[in-house]
C-alpha cells in the first residue's frame, strides 16, 4: 500500500501550467483570458489547451462575453476546482514538511 503523500497529488492540477492557472484563479473571483495568459507567461494556444483540460475535469468555468464586437473570455474556478486546489496544497504541505521519523 502506498502511503507517501505524493500518491495523492491531483494529476490534473500537477502539470506546471495547470498549477499556475489554478493558483492564479484561486486568488481572484474571475480573470480575463489575456490577463491570465500574460500573468503566467504562456501562449494563447498553450493556455487554451490547459484550460480545456481543467474545464473537462470540472475545475474551471469558461464564460465568453462580448464587449462591443470584441469577444472576451472570463475564467473562474468552480467549487470543485477550489476544493481540488485546497486539497492539492494540503498534500504539498505534507510532502514539504517531510515524513515523520519513526
Amino acid at each position: 500500500m502506498s502511503t507517501h503523500p505524493r500518491h495523492e497529488l491531483d494529476e490534473v492540477i500537477h502539470a506546471p501550467v495547470r498549477l499556475s492557472i489554478v493558483a492564479a484563479l484561486a486568488a481572484v473571483e474571475k480573470a480575463d483570458f489575456r490577463f491570465l495568459r500574460d500573468t503566467i507567461e504562456v501562449s494563447d494556444s498553450l493556455l487554451s489547451k490547459h484550460i480545456l483540460t481543467l474545464e473537462e475535469a470540472g475545475y474551471v468555468r469558461v464564460n465568453k462575453t462580448f464587449v462591443g464586437k470584441r469577444a472576451r473570455t472570463w475564467l473562474s474556478l468552480t467549487s470543485r476546482g477550489k476544493k481540488a486546489f485546497r486539497t492539492y496544497m494540503d498534500v504539498l504541505r505534507r510532502i514539504t514538511e517531510g515524513i515523520p521519523h519513526a
